[in-house]
């Protein structure tokens, strides 16, 4: 999908973007508050949406919140806000990325590159069936083929990335990866981002399967050592 959402209440900033995305040979909307991006995303498709944080009215956490609920597409948060509780936030919320202002145009291009070239593979290897393929422990089920998640017979409602890293783990139940290889193995030798991204998304996938996710039945943690599936 080469159409790309831009939601950014300064407009110069927006034009920008848009200017340098669309030599890169992407076809690109502006919206300049959270109302206008949600709208926008009910109108059309978009591959890839670049979200400011700082927006009247609704800011880009609650959009990016409404986007984890409907859509499973790249989200790239960009900030003046360099602090680490924003970056952390907005992992957590599902974002993609977090890109703090002043950034360049090109460094923009590059990411908005490798995410979508990221998820083309991740839906081309989630699109190969493998029929009949079910794992399962404790109450939990993972359906490779249809990309489906169970607990207690229950369905949860996992990210691309998320379903990624889980189904790594489980397949490599009782092996200890630090987060730096969770990183290179599940978002790839080109990914553009920060290892801490794994914590964030280990955070996430607990809140989903576990019971008391402060007491991980399923994805523990190896104190210094990293993170194992627990069978």
């Amino acid at each position: 999908m080469k159409r790309l959402l831009i939601v950014e209440d300064d407009q110069s900033i927006a034009n920008l973007q848009k200017d340098y995305l669309e030599l890169s040979g992407y076809s690109v909307r502006i919206v300049n508050n959270g109302s206008e991006g949600l709208k926008a995303l009910e109108e059309e498709e978009f591959g890839l949406v670049i979200l400011d944080i700082m927006l009247p009215g609704i800011d880009g956490f609650e959009v990016l919140k409404t986007i984890r609920e409907q859509e499973d597409i790249p989200v790239l948060l960009v900030s003046a806000r360099a602090d680490e509780i924003y970056k952390i936030n907005g992992l957590g919320l599902g974002a993609d990325d977090y890109i703090t202002k002043p950034f360049s145009s090109g460094e923009l291009v590059a990411r908005v590159n490798a995410h979508l070239n990221k998820f083309e593979r991740m839906k081309e290897r989630f699109g190969k069936k493998e029929v009949g393929t079910v794992l399962s422990v404790r109450g939990l089920e993972i359906q490779k083929d249809s990309r489906r998640v169970f607990v207690n017979g229950i369905e949860v409602m996992l990210t691309q990335r998320e379903f990624e890293l889980l189904l790594f783990l489980f397949q490599h139940a009782n092996r200890v990866f630090d987060k730096e290889e969770l990183f290179e193995r599940i978002w790839g030798m080109d990914a553009i981002g920060d290892a801490s991204t794994v914590t964030v998304h280990i955070a996430r996938i607990r809140e989903k399967i576990e019971k008391t996710p402060s007491k991980p039945q399923y994805i523990g943690t190896v104190w210094g050592a990293g993170y194992r599936f627990m069978v």
